[in-house]
């Protein structure tokens, strides 16, 4: 099994051979990685892209810019219009592929500008085995995926991130907001933001890794740890959490006695995708 020296090395040679690349950076810990490894490559012939919207949690574009700033790469922040475009808005399974599409796009007309000849992501090669649309977009504008080009998943990207430093070496997948919306009920700025406020209640309640999806009729499935269920429904602390969701505009409260779930959302694809 290569080494942690190994790999870094290998990563770092795939950068070089780019000569220069804008990274498609969330802040996450795979994004973290391939800017690390641009910086450490290329130094200023890299800069880091955010894309930011009414999709992006709070407090992720504050925690990406200080993450650029220990990395010490070029940080540039794009605000992107998803939100224009019905076919993303209409939120079927193909919405992430919009979304990538108009980051990558923006990406791609400012090139010149950055001084910079390609567009890099932080897919792994573990993201390959989900379905991600995005991966489209990436391919449909000729992005290149360092990571997965170098046969990493997500331990050897977190392998690096803890040899490299990285704060967020164990940062838990942030997808965008609009993830949590159930396919096929409209993608907007209020339920998104709704979507937020109710994350946020509960991170600073201190429930951990979470989720709070949004279905139709304003309902709330709430996601928190297995073993913090039993906490949350005691009754005081539903009905703190009753009051302030219902203050936010959810009309009904559900707690999901699954747990936190990555991507449960798309334990619904096959039906979605027959329609």
């Amino acid at each position: 099994m290569p080494t942690i020296e190994a790999n870094r090395d290998r990563l770092l040679d795939c950068m070089k051979a780019l000569e220069s690349c804008a990274v498609a950076f969330s802040g996450g810990v795979d994004s973290a990685v391939v800017a690390q490894a641009a910086y450490v490559a290329l130094g200023q012939r890299a800069v880091a892209v955010t894309g930011v919207s009414a999709s992006l949690a709070s407090g992720e574009l504050a925690e990406a810019s200080a993450v650029a700033g220990q990395i010490g790469i070029r940080h540039e922040v794009l605000r992107t219009d998803e939100f224009a475009n019905p076919d993303y808005t209409e939120n079927s399974p193909r919405r992430c592929f919009h979304c990538k599409s108009e980051l990558y796009a923006q990406m791609h007309r400012k090139l010149s500008d950055w001084q910079v000849a390609t567009i890099v992501s932080g897919a792994n090669l573990d993201d390959q085995g989900d379905y991600r649309p995005g991966l489209e977009a990436a391919t449909q504008w000729n992005v290149r995926s360092p990571l997965a080009d170098c046969g990493f998943g997500k331990t050897a990207v977190r392998e690096l991130a803890t040899h490299w430093n990285l704060p967020v070496w164990d940062k838990p997948a942030t997808p965008c907001l609009s993830s949590r919306v159930a396919y096929g009920e409209e993608v907007t700025r209020e339920r998104l933001a709704m979507i937020d406020r109710a994350e946020r209640f509960l991170r600073d309640a201190g429930y951990g890794t979470l989720r709070v999806r949004y279905h139709a009729g304003d309902l709330a499935r709430i996601e928190i740890p297995p073993d913090r269920i039993a906490q949350l429904a005691e009754a005081s602390e539903r009905a703190r959490l009753t009051e302030q969701f219902l203050k936010i505009g959810f009309r009904y409260i559900c707690l999901d006695l699954e747990g936190f779930r990555s991507g449960s959302q798309n334990l619904v694809l096959a039906s979605v995708l027959q329609r």
